[in-house]
């Protein structure tokens, strides 16, 4: 994994702040990927540094999109707003059909496609967690932008759940989504430790974790750290995991030989369904 990914991560806001310049309204738009409503979620990754596939553009950073839910939630942005709308052009994923924009934290690899997206769909809400900085707030909400700002863990619509703004010197929420088979858990780096995000969302919606995604922040963990904290998880019950961005190739070895077929591949392009309730 490039230095230069690790360096991105402390970016922070980055030079885009300054281009939110467009008004916003609540619009609802046309979901392209409808069918998934309400019979299972889908989750599909839109931006990754990690096995690009069927000709997207890869990058560092982590954007995903949540279909089937009472509402469409993209979770963070990448960090090149016209690498997530071309990757989500050559998927069909309209950004009007998009409700709202989940940011996980405020490193420029996860932000850094949101001002490309708003031009594109203003009208999408922002739910961030408390500690952004207020120059940050006052650009979205000063141009009547529909910003949520999230002090604890709890839950923010139907079936989802932050886990609140956990900090082990960068603030970070999690997303947590209830389905039929527990929990799933979207992490964006897990800076504040993969277990202890774990953890946290187990306590607040006293479920299993059915599947654990996104970038576990294990670049720099020894073979015995990442031993550790992969023990941790399978003590906790956590069923199937999906790493990678900031997971490291080393680790993710090591997490695909832990869970075995339950190891799920979550690379760019990668689309996950879990059933959201029993069938017929």
């Amino acid at each position: 994994m490039r230095q230069r990914g690790t360096d991105m991560c402390r970016d922070g806001i980055g030079p885009w702040l300054p281009l939110f310049a467009m008004a916003m309204t609540i619009a609802q738009g046309a979901d392209a990927h409808a069918g998934a409503r309400e019979a299972s979620m889908r989750i599909t990754i839109l931006y990754n540094n990690v096995s690009p596939t069927m000709g997207l553009t890869s990058g560092w950073g982590f954007s995903c999109l949540v279909e089937g839910l009472e509402k469409t939630i993209l979770f963070d942005t990448g960090g090149d707003g016209d690498v997530l709308l071309a990757n989500m052009a050559r998927l069909g994923i309209d950004p009007k059909g998009v409700d709202v924009v989940f940011l996980s934290h405020i490193h420029a690899d996860h932000i850094g496609g949101l001002d490309a997206f708003l031009a594109q769909h203003p009208g999408a809400e922002v739910i961030l967690p408390a500690g952004f900085p207020p120059a940050f707030l006052a650009a979205i909400s000063g141009r009547g932008a529909a910003a949520r700002m999230m002090s604890a863990g709890g839950r923010f619509m139907d079936r989802c759940y932050t886990t609140g703004p956990l900090q082990d010197g960068i603030v970070e929420q999690a997303m947590i989504v209830e389905t039929e088979k527990g929990i799933v858990v979207i992490t964006g780096c897990a800076h504040p430790g993969i277990a202890r995000i774990a953890a946290s969302a187990i306590r607040l919606t006293g479920r299993g974790i059915h599947l654990l995604l996104g970038g576990f922040h294990l670049l720099r963990k020894s073979p015995m750290e990442t031993a550790a904290i992969i023990s941790r998880l399978q003590s906790l019950g956590v069923a199937k995991v999906a790493p990678s961005h900031c997971t490291g190739e080393a680790a993710t070895t090591m997490f695909r030989q832990a869970w075995g077929s339950d190891f799920i591949e979550g690379g760019l392009g990668s689309v996950i369904e879990v059933p959201l309730r029993e069938g017929p």
